[in-house]
């Protein structure tokens, strides 16, 4: 048996938690996921936005909506770049294991569209200003979650 996940989401309750800082980068991300979303067939009312502060907020506001029950999958848009200082290191790993433990531990599918560059322009490349949309990339990677679970949850419910 091989079963994955459809890139069609009608239907589907989904969240969006979106750091401010970086906002030129994360407006971007934001963009190529609500697009994406949309060509997916996600209803607008079915898309919740919430914003924060920066990349360090994402995972708490994450574990809330994951938590709450009215969503089915959280993407995670940020941007962390590189500076002078190890500051970037903490913030960066931070986020990406606090996403990540929220998946894990509430068993909802949390994908990740935290940007971690060098650069403003390698940031900028991956949001889509460029080319590719990292922000797109995590919110099919939600869609396909969300049905792969509806689908092991309707064979398991098929053979009892």
């Amino acid at each position: 048996m091989v079963l994955e996940g459809s890139t069609r989401g009608e239907g589907l309750h989904l969240a969006i938690v979106v750091a401010r800082f970086n906002e030129r980068i994360t407006h971007a991300l934001l963009d190529g996921a609500l697009a994406a979303l949309r060509r997916a067939g996600v209803a607008e009312e079915h898309i919740d936005v919430l914003w924060v502060p920066g990349a360090w907020e994402i995972p708490v506001a994450a574990r809330w909506l994951a938590e709450g029950g009215r969503v089915e999958a959280v993407i995670c848009l940020g941007a962390v770049i590189r500076g002078g200082t190890p500051h970037f290191d903490f913030v960066a790993g931070q986020a990406m294991a606090g996403a990540a433990a929220v998946a894990r531990e509430t068993g909802v599918p949390v994908t990740a569209g935290i940007l971690t560059t060098d650069t403003t322009e390698q940031a900028m490349e991956r949001s889509g200003i460029k080319h590719g949309n990292k922000g797109a990339e995590a919110a099919m990677a939600a869609v396909e979650m969300v049905t792969l679970r509806h689908r092991l949850v309707g064979r398991r419910a098929e053979g009892s």
